[in-house]
């Protein structure tokens, strides 16, 4: 019973992982480039509930909804300032090193706004727990909503990629940008797109991850960022269904890392299993080699 309590802790965190793995792909596979800040969108996405929440005494759910507004048009002014200057003509490098000054800016704001001291984070999850198998396997309430949510997001999304004019716009985008502009295409505006929806799902992530484990600091979404780009990558960075898979084995390989090996090994055996993956298939599993014309 304790490895099927293991495995349902696993896919909860693997969904979070996932969730924000999501924002990572789709700004990968629709502009190329890696928002290594979208990590501190998390931590940013959890003040602003817990100052809802516990400062302001607005309901959970409201303070869910403002927290995916706020990240959502901090997602358009990071794309806006940072990187669509950017995007044109500086190289690859530029922008990576531009994103982690983003992220080092989000963190050290956070810092003076909020000090350094970790806050308690009351969970915005009210449903009971499930209690199964006669009392010995309890699924806590914030695990339930976790993976459902994660299941809705995912066909939410993938929904909205192939059924409307937006999703469709981003898959032209992904494939050729000056193709898809000299279709009529608007690129700034779908990349734009892209960025406010990865920042709302980093929004939802931060709320779940803090209502799991209930404590928040301005360094918060800084491993959890880096974890879930190793599932973007571990998926198939660029494929959506990828980032899902990334990010749930990912998650089971953690916690089951640290019940079986040790806690303290538990983040070296995801990355080792990671190089592994990449050893063998370097676009990771549902990665598509892509040939390049010369």
């Amino acid at each position: 019973m304790s490895l099927l309590s293991y495995l349902i802790n696993g896919i909860s965190l693997g969904s979070v992982y996932a969730i924000i793995a999501l924002g990572y792909t789709m700004v990968y596979g629709i502009a190329k480039m890696l928002n290594f800040a979208h990590g501190d969108v998390i931590m940013v996405g959890g003040y602003v509930v817990f100052i809802m929440t516990s400062g302001m005494g607005l309901p959970p759910v409201l303070a869910v909804l403002v927290s995916m507004l706020v990240c959502t048009v901090l997602g358009m002014v990071i794309e806006r300032v940072a990187y669509k200057p950017l995007r044109m003509a500086a190289s690859p490098l530029a922008v990576l090193i531009t994103a982690i000054g983003v992220s080092y800016l989000l963190q050290n704001l956070a810092l003076l706004l909020f000090g350094a001291n970790t806050k308690s984070f009351k969970s915005v999850v009210t449903i009971p727990p499930l209690v199964l198998a006669e009392g010995q396997l309890t699924i806590s309430g914030e695990t339930i909503v976790t993976i459902i949510a994660c299941i809705v997001i995912m066909a939410g999304l993938t929904l909205f990629i192939k059924k409307t004019r937006a999703g469709q716009a981003m898959l032209a985008v992904s494939e050729d940008k000056g193709a898809a502009q000299l279709m009529g295409i608007n690129v700034n505006g779908t990349i734009a797109l892209t960025f406010a929806i990865g920042s709302a799902l980093a929004a939802v992530a931060g709320v779940l991850l803090c209502s799991t484990y209930p404590s928040l600091s301005p360094y918060t979404g800084a491993m959890p960022g880096i974890k879930a780009f190793v599932a973007a990558v571990f998926g198939g960075i660029g494929s959506i269904p990828g980032a899902m898979i990334g990010g749930i084995l990912l998650g089971i390989i953690e916690i089951l890392g640290k019940a079986y090996i040790s806690s303290q090994m538990a983040d070296a055996i995801v990355f080792a299993v990671l190089i592994v993956v990449l050893l063998v298939k370097p676009t990771g599993i549902l990665g598509k080699e892509i040939q390049e014309k010369v």
